[in-house]
């Protein structure tokens, strides 16, 4: 396999063929008991009422091939307009993955070092409750110095340490952004990095984060280990007609978190998303109708927003109940709403210059 740099455009033309694909045809098998993948109206798919912390409140979908029941809606990891460190912020994220554990919440995203170690102390003694999505993103693919098995282990056995685990269900290695690339070599190197990570035992399914869509299609098409992938979906992302990456998602039956669900924020009114914030209800409102939109794309498993207070966990639950109320028809209600269309238009709008990027996954 070559190791030398190749454009996006290449590798997605290459990646499945010859050589490439024979190389990349490492197994999948899951580790500590892993449920045997079945379509989701298959006779022997998972029963939503034996899913990790079942809720008849919550929604549940199959997790692509891993075969678990995930919940619709997910934690996410990072903890925007919340200050980060001390008993207060130890505090927040003990009640917060109480309250989803609760609520039949049953996935948090830990996508940074001190996402780990906040999310990992707030799950000490009761690890079980929660399936852990584990990524250390500044040792993993997007640093130049860890393309390699050996180094990419490394950061996967250090954090597991330091975060005192001994398992996760998902390890989820975070890749190149948009406008770079990976070679042949690096990808078949973390290939076998999460093959040897499952082998091993340290985590039960390996997957990707990327927010470069056609380096994750190639991935999806070439990388049988490939279980779940993690890359934006917004309020304002629709399935493209023809073509689309979601097709590619079905066909090969992998799970599917979706981040940036409220477009960093830019869909809410208030500025704290706290109890006594004015826009509150507003926001509580706009939260709901986003995530339920989202959900109106089968090939989804959950997104994941950051939940930073009690009643954002709430609100979770009465997105699904209005979901439930509304949204089954042939054609779901939010997908013709004026007002809701007026308010992504002005996320649009708001988006944070670090963020113009977002707009990319619009149409996927």
């Amino acid at each position: 396999m070559p190791n030398d740099g190749v454009s996006r455009r290449d590798f997605v033309k290459q990646s499945g063929l010859g050589a490439a694909g024979a190389a990349l045809a490492l197994g999948a098998t899951g580790a500590r008991g892993a449920e045997a993948p079945a379509p989701a109206n298959a006779p022997g798919a998972p029963d939503p009422k034996k899913a990790l912390n079942y809720n008849e409140r919550m929604e549940y979908r199959r997790l692509g091939k891993t075969g678990l029941m995930g919940s619709a809606i997910a934690l996410g990891g990072h903890w925007k307009r919340l200050k980060a460190g001390g008993d207060e912020f130890d505090k927040n994220r003990a009640d917060i993955v109480s309250r989803c554990i609760d609520a039949g919440i049953n996935y948090v995203d830990a996508c940074e070092w001190n996402e780990i170690l906040a999310y990992a102390k707030a799950l000490k003694g009761r690890r079980e409750k929660m399936y852990f999505g584990f990524s250390w993103c500044v040792e993993e693919m997007r640093n130049p110095q860890f393309r390699t098995a050996k180094a990419l282990l490394a950061t996967l056995e250090k954090g597991m340490k330091q975060a005192e685990l001994d398992y996760v269900d998902l390890w989820r290695v975070s890749c190149i952004m948009p406008g770079r690339i990976h070679t042949f070599g690096e990808v078949f190197e973390m290939a076998q990095a999460g093959e040897q990570a499952v082998k091993d035992g340290k985590c039960r399914f390996f997957g990707i984060s990327t927010h470069d869509r056609e380096f994750l299609e190639a991935m999806i098409k070439s990388l049988p280990i490939l279980s779940v992938v993690v890359t934006p979906y917004t309020a304002n992302t629709k399935e493209k007609p023809t073509d689309s990456l979601f097709e590619t998602i079905r066909k090969c039956d992998v799970g599917f978190y979706g981040i940036k669900p409220f477009a960093s924020n830019s869909i809410f009114k208030g500025t704290t998303g706290a109890p006594d914030d004015p826009n509150r209800e507003e926001d509580d409102k706009r939260a709901r109708m986003a995530l339920r939109y989202i959900l109106c794309n089968d090939a989804i498993t959950a997104p994941i927003p950051g939940l930073i207070y009690p009643h954002h966990v709430e609100n979770c639950l009465k997105a699904i109940e209005e979901r439930r109320k509304e949204d089954l028809a042939a054609r779901p209600a939010i997908l013709h709403d004026a007002e809701f269309a007026r308010i992504t238009g002005q996320m649009w709008q708001r988006l944070p210059a670090d963020y113009q990027w977002l707009k990319d996954w619009e149409w996927v």
